[in-house]
């Protein structure tokens, strides 16, 4: 009795009709979550001060439509099938850095919060065989955190909780790992001066600390929700990193460096990037009162 009613939710879950749904409840959102949209709004105007008021609203829009598509998704990834995975996205770009970078090295990934960023720990193992490990902070709430942790690994792939990780991920990309850092969230402890949309933000140097020590490529790659509804797994050419005498100063080069890209995607497709977080709080906290 139990088997059969979870067999059929589950053919209920992935059988939803994503974007449909996912674009009410987007909707819903851009409606009632009145402080959550406020926040979109408010970093849309910063970053895009050339823009109207109409384009802001507009983008917001999307910007909700798109939260709402990725929890649908999000829902029913727990529940695909490798076939129904694959399925889902298509490789761009990868044969263009298969000549610079091996498989079989150790590469560093790094990625934002773009499109539907969660899929791209389902995908690495689901095409290639090899699993993938990524950074992530612990949700406050141990029910969502415990459900998503099972989605991100349930093909292979590891997740890393930040604190006191550093020797864990060096070990990792040393030993021949694939390793994803999201590079776009703001970091306050650990975080170094870069500028993000012309605005001085802080970012995490792990990525380029990595990068330096172990000599590993650093590969961008991102999640972005194409206009059939799969999801387009971009694969950017690697990022070069500076080495000189001074590792600050190439820290802070590298750190920006790899910004410049994020920030490239996110102009190119910004009703897919999370204008949720306060990105720049910590040099203009006006921004968020």
């Amino acid at each position: 009795m139990k088997a059969g009613f979870l067999a059929m939710s589950k053919r209920l879950i992935t059988h939803l009709p994503t974007r449909a749904l996912g674009r009410l409840l987007g909707g819903l959102l851009f409606v009632f979550a009145v402080p959550q949209r406020r926040i979109v709004q408010r970093n849309l105007r910063f970053a895009f001060p050339e823009f109207t008021r109409r384009w802001i609203r507009r983008t917001a829009w999307g910007v909700f439509q798109n939260y709402g598509i990725t929890l649908v998704e999000i829902l029913q990834m727990g529940f695909f099938s490798r076939e129904q995975i694959l399925r889902r996205v298509k490789l761009h770009g990868l044969d263009r850095v298969l000549d610079q970078v091996s498989l079989h090295q150790g590469i560093i990934v790094v990625s934002a919060h773009l499109g539907n960023w969660e899929i791209g720990m389902q995908v690495m193992p689901c095409f290639f065989n090899r699993p993938l490990f990524a950074v992530a902070k612990k949700f406050k709430s141990g029910r969502i955190e415990n459900w998503l942790h099972g989605v991100r690994t349930r093909f292979g792939s590891q997740v890393l909780y930040k604190k006191g990780a550093l020797a864990e991920m060096t070990r990792i990309i040393r030993e021949g790992g694939v390793l994803t850092i999201l590079v776009d969230m703001a970091r306050r402890r650990d975080g170094v001066d870069i500028e993000f949309f012309g605005k001085k933000a802080t970012a995490t140097p792990a990525a380029a600390m990595l990068a330096l020590r172990c000599r590993c490529p650093v590969l961008p790659v991102f999640c972005l929700r194409e206009a059939d509804g799969t999801i387009g797994i971009q694969v950017g050419a690697p990022i070069d990193m500076l080495r000189t005498q001074d590792l600050r100063h190439d820290l802070l080069v590298n750190t920006q460096r790899i910004t410049n890209v994020v920030e490239g995607v996110v102009r190119r497709h910004p009703e897919q990037w999370h204008w949720l977080m306060r990105r720049w709080k910590e040099h203009y906290p006006h921004l968020y009162e």
